[in-house]
């Protein structure tokens, strides 16, 4: 297997009363990219110590192409309507990784 050279940084602010449903379904939502995604090397999901409506998600990728097919995946796509409600802001940073 390749090794990453793209990487993707998240964070979202989530209306209180989606925090539950939000974490159970971002979980989802790693495993499926990892499992179902040859170019997914690493999905994981945070939340701030001080915050727990704050959610981090750093996630690895083979190249930008990669994940360019990521966000044309079912489970990305029904992810991605399941949640735009629950959702007050959504940060996200492109990154290319240094060395190996």
């Amino acid at each position: 297997m390749s090794q990453p050279t793209f990487a993707i940084a998240v964070t979202f602010r989530i209306k209180p009363e989606h925090v539950d449903a939000f974490q159970t379904r971002v979980l989802e939502q790693a495993r499926d990219s990892v499992d179902r995604e040859p170019g997914c090397h690493q999905f994981d999901v945070l939340v701030a110590e001080s915050d727990p409506a704050t959610f981090a998600l750093y996630e690895t990728y083979t190249d930008a192409a990669a994940f360019a097919d990521h966000k044309l995946t079912p489970h990305f796509l029904d992810f991605d309507a399941t949640v735009s409600d629950w959702v007050e802001s959504k940060d996200v940073r492109r990154l290319m990784l240094l060395g190996s």
